[in-house]
C-alpha cells in the first residue's frame, strides 16, 4: 500500500497540474471572447498599468480608445501594440489626448471618445496622481490638483459616458483604485482623501445603475509598482511597524493588476481587493479594532520621526 501511494503521488500532482493548465487556457480564451469587438476606453494608458491593460484587451480583440496626456507616448504605445498583434484578429487602437487633472476639458474630450465608435462598452478609470508629505506642508493648490486628477476628472468622464450606457442598457465601469480608499496611511492625506472620495462615488453609483444592467467594479491593489522595482530587504526587520509598513506598501505588478482587471470584466465582479494578507488584515483591523489600528499607525509615525532619513 505504501509503495502504491508513493507511485500515485506524482501522477496525482501531474493530473492536478494538467487541470490547472486547462482551466487557465479556458479562462484566457473566455476572457478574449468576452471583450472581443467591445469598445474599451482606458485612461492614463501610457502608465505602466495602462500599457498592460491595453496589451491584455487589445490581444482579446477589443476596440480600444487609449487616453493619455502625452501624444508621443501614446504613439509609442500604439506602435508597440500593432507591431505584435495579429491584424486579422485585432482592431487598430484609437488615441485621444486627455489630461484628467485639467477638468475643464474632460467634458469635451468625452465627446471625442464617443465619436470614435459611437458608444462605450467598458470604461477603465485608471489615472492617478500621488503625493507624499506631512499634511501641513502640502499646499491647498496641490490638494486640489490631486482631487482633480483622482476624483473630479474620473467622475466627470464617467458622467459624460454613462448616459450612453444607460440608453443601451449595457456597459461596465471599472475603477482602478487603491488600498487607501479603504484606510489612510500617514503622509498621504491628499491621496488617501481622493481615493476615499472616488470609492464612495462609485459604490453609490453601483446601486443607482444596476437597474440599467450597467456594472460598476472597483479594483483596489496596495500600490502598483514599476516593472523592474522589487522590494529590497534593507533594515526593515528592525521593528514590527517597519515589517507591517513594508508589507502594506509593496505593491502589485502592473501585469498582475491588468490581468485582474480582465477577470473583473469577465466575471462582472463588483469589488476586488488585490493585496497580500497583511494589507487585507489591516483593513479588517481598521474596521473591527480601530483603536488598535490607530495606535499601530501612530507608533510608526513617531518611530519614523525619531530616525533621520537616509540621503
Amino acid at each position: 500500500m505504501g509503495v502504491t501511494a508513493v507511485l500515485m503521488l506524482p501522477l496525482l500532482l501531474l493530473g492536478i497540474s494538467g487541470l490547472l493548465f486547462i482551466y487557465q487556457e479556458v479562462s484566457r480564451l473566455w476572457s478574449k471572447s468576452v471583450v472581443q469587438n467591445k469598445v474599451v476606453v482606458i485612461t492614463d494608458a501610457i502608465s505602466g498599468m495602462g500599457k498592460e491593460c491595453a496589451r491584455v484587451f487589445h490581444t482579446g480583440g477589443a476596440r480600444l480608445v487609449l487616453c493619455g496626456k502625452n501624444w508621443e507616448r501614446l504613439q509609442s504605445l500604439y506602435d508597440a501594440l500593432i507591431s505584435v498583434a495579429d491584424p486579422s484578429k485585432t482592431f487598430t487602437p484609437k488615441l485621444v489626448l486627455l489630461d484628467l487633472s485639467d477638468i475643464s476639458c474632460v467634458q469635451d474630450v468625452a465627446k471625442e471618445v464617443l465619436d470614435c465608435y459611437g458608444c462605450v462598452d467598458i470604461l477603465i478609470n485608471n489615472a492617478s496622481v500621488k503625493v507624499k508629505g506631512p499634511a501641513h506642508k502640502i499646499s491647498l493648490e496641490l490638494d486640489k490638483k490631486i482631487m482633480d486628477a483622482n476624483y473630479f476628472g474620473p467622475i466627470i468622464l464617467t458622467k459624460a459616458l454613462l448616459p450612453n450606457m444607460i440608453s443601451r442598457r449595457t456597459g461596465q465601469i471599472v475603477l482602478v483604485n487603491n488600498i487607501q480608499g479603504k484606510l489612510g496611511i500617514p503622509f498621504r492625506t491628499a491621496y488617501a482623501a481622493s481615493k476615499h472620495a472616488a470609492l464612495g462615488f462609485f459604490d453609490c453609483l453601483r446601486a443607482e445603475v444596476e437597474e440599467y444592467d450597467v456594472v460598476v467594479s472597483t479594483v483596489s491593489p496596495t500600490f502598483i509598482r514599476s516593472y523592474h522595482v522589487d522590494p529590497g530587504q534593507g533594515n526593515w526587520e528592525a521593528s514590527i511597524w517597519k515589517f507591517f509598513f513594508r508589507k502594506l506598501t509593496y505593491g502589485a505588478h502592473p501585469v498582475d493588476v491588468a490581468e485582474e482587471v480582465m477577470r473583473t470584466v469577465r466575471r462582472k465582479k463588483q469589488e476586488v481587493f488585490l493585496a497580500n494578507p497583511i494589507p487585507k488584515a489591516a483593513v479588517y483591523i481598521r474596521t473591527l479594532f480601530p483603536e488598535l489600528f490607530f495606535a499601530v499607525v501612530a507608533y510608526g509615525v513617531k518611530e519614523r520621526l525619531s530616525v533621520p532619513e537616509e540621503g
